[in-house]
């Protein structure tokens, strides 16, 4: 479209910079600004852009067929100026029941217009965004401490506010319904005592009735009063460390970052609280249960370097693992797709749909009853090693999920699993419910009452008992929720005054549940990674005692 004898184009070339830049500019900050100034702020911004293209003629629309007026009001206020690339700085969120961070919801900016002076609106400024493990700090830290007792590292109860803003699907809907059919890990009677106990805000002012009615950017926080599992008490050994990287040897049984219930026993916590080495960037990532070399960098511009290095497969990685029987002595080759069966639970199979992988193994050692084997992934699929172990009918040897009676009298061997993907989600669950370990599935619970578990009938007895347990379970639950239901005596108010300083919370079910905690060696697998190799780097870690040619089972 020509305007004047000038294209659109040339318009927007020849429009005033310094006013231009001074219009985003004011933008930008009032996306930072306090929140009674977001709005407004923001609408002017708008009206001046819109006033310099009408100052020019008409725009018209864009080549893609969209009012280009439009678009350019929607980048004043979304804080993006259109082709730039340049996003706005989202928020966290709760991912409900047991998730810890995501990014704030986008919604149709047209949709979030406000009227200038218009009242009774809802508005909060969303958070910066975080980036794993970069944004902890000393406040963080702070919020509980270590313990340690039977070989186990514990964290005291602490509380902890879990923050989301309104998802586009509960606009419209009462925080009654919402806490009814996504955050189903507490009872309905959890939830009204903690209004009373002023527990819950919405966009920080404390929530008086249930049955307010969520709008569009509305901002939630829930305190909560928090219980981690146990990890093991085996040191972080540090491996290396230079003004570029930090490389530790990760025992088995913590996370890497934050995760589900796990926060302050993750290895970004424990370097920072008890090493002082933060704002580190993982430069890979290693499964709860699998130890071994684990990189960090300690700048953005190492950690875009060595991820370069891994699209392009610069890198080379070795495990080493113990799996039953005796494994071939020649190497193998598996090439075996793999489909992620449950992200919730952590569960992939082999499939002809799944993504291509490749896997190179070779036997180190045989005791006669198990076999060490140096794996070699040359693709990096969720629990690729173990997968293809488990269809090579070689499972790693307390590998909780893929050698588990779950999978059937083959235990995956070939492929050949003789249930749906339902069943076997549902006898897997059954199983470590049973055995009080649902943390080896990163499970909680919650997890369970929040319709993980089908309602259709238990494809094994071991099933059916452990829905009956959770059964009774969810009716204690609900008994202590009622228990409080009456306000607080004082020697209650006084501790809500200072919760901080308290391990016991009269809203908690966790406080009341007296749990059996695992053995050290529960908490072991035998997958350990044990040497990463690039261009410029090659760090090795110890061999495991469990990998020793002479280990035999306790």
């Amino acid at each position: 479209m020509r305007l004047g004898g000038r294209c659109w184009l040339q318009v927007l070339v020849h429009w005033p910079v310094a006013r231009l830049s001074h219009s985003f500019a004011k933008t930008r900050g009032s996306c930072r600004g306090a929140m009674a100034e977001a709005p407004s702020t923001q609408a002017e911004a708008a009206g001046e852009l819109k006033s310099l293209v009408q100052q020019n003629g008409d725009a018209g629309s864009d080549p893609g067929g969209e009012p280009f007026l439009e678009r350019l009001e929607q980048a004043a206020v979304g804080g993006q100026v259109p082709g730039s690339g340049e996003q706005a700085e989202g928020g966290e969120e709760q991912v409900p029941e047991n998730g810890e961070q995501a990014s704030a919801p986008v919604a149709d900016s047209g949709k979030r217009k406000k009227r200038r002076g218009a009242t009774r609106e809802r508005v909060v400024p969303p958070p910066k965004k975080r980036r794993t493990g970069v944004s902890f700090g000393d406040e963080h830290f702070a919020e509980t401490t270590y313990y340690f007792e039977g070989g186990l590292r514990k964290v005291r109860p602490y509380y902890f506010d879990f923050q989301t803003y309104c998802k586009g699907r509960w606009v419209g809907r009462s925080l009654l319904h919402v806490f009814s059919t996504e955050f189903r890990s507490q009872p309905l009677a959890y939830y009204e005592a903690a209004v009373r106990e002023g527990r819950l805000h919405l966009n920080e002012e404390p929530v008086q009735d249930l049955g307010i009615v969520l709008k569009d950017n509305d901002f939630l926080r829930n305190t909560v009063h928090r219980h981690e599992p146990p990890v093991t008490a085996e040191p972080i050994r540090l491996l290396a460390e230079s003004n570029d990287v930090v490389v530790i040897d990760k025992p088995s049984s913590i996370p890497v970052h934050p995760c589900g219930r796990f926060r302050h026993n993750t290895v970004i916590f424990i370097l920072g609280k008890e090493h002082q080495l933060k704002g580190l960037h993982p430069l890979h990532r290693l499964d709860r249960l699998t130890s071994g070399v684990l990189m960090f960098a300690k700048t953005a511009a190492v950690s875009e370097k060595i991820h370069e290095q891994v699209r392009d497969r610069q890198l080379e990685k070795e495990y080493v693992c113990r799996v039953e029987g005796e494994f071939p002595d020649k190497e193998v080759i598996c090439k075996e797709p793999i489909l992620v069966v449950s992200y919730k639970v952590g569960v992939c199979r082999v499939d002809p749909k799944g993504k291509p992988c490749e896997t190179v193994f070779q036997r180190l050692s045989y005791n006669g009853h198990s076999s060490v084997v140096r794996c070699q992934p040359l693709t990096g699929r969720t629990h690729q090693i173990r997968v293809h172990l488990q269809f090579l009918g070689h499972p790693i040897l307390n590998d909780p999920i893929y050698n588990s009676t779950a999978w059937g009298p083959s235990r995956g061997q070939g492929g050949h699993i003789a249930k749906t993907d339902e069943e076997l989600l549902r006898d897997l669950v059954a199983e470590h419910q049973a055995k009080e370990s649902l943390n080896v599935l990163d499970l909680c619970e919650g997890d369970l009452a929040a319709g993980l578990i089908d309602s259709a009938a238990p494809s094994s007895e071991l099933a059916k008992d452990s829905l009956g347990e959770m059964a009774t379970a969810a009716q204690k639950i609900d008994g202590i929720a009622e228990a409080t239901s009456q306000p607080l005596d004082t020697p209650g108010k006084a501790a809500k005054a200072d919760v901080r300083n308290h391990e016991t919370d009269p809203l908690c079910a966790e406080c009341r549940l007296s749990r059996q905690d695992p053995l050290p060696r529960d908490l072991v697998m035998f997958l350990h990674a044990l040497r990463y190799k690039g261009p410029d780097f090659e760090y090795v870690s110890p061999m495991p005692a469990w990998a020793q040619d002479d280990w035999q089972a306790d």
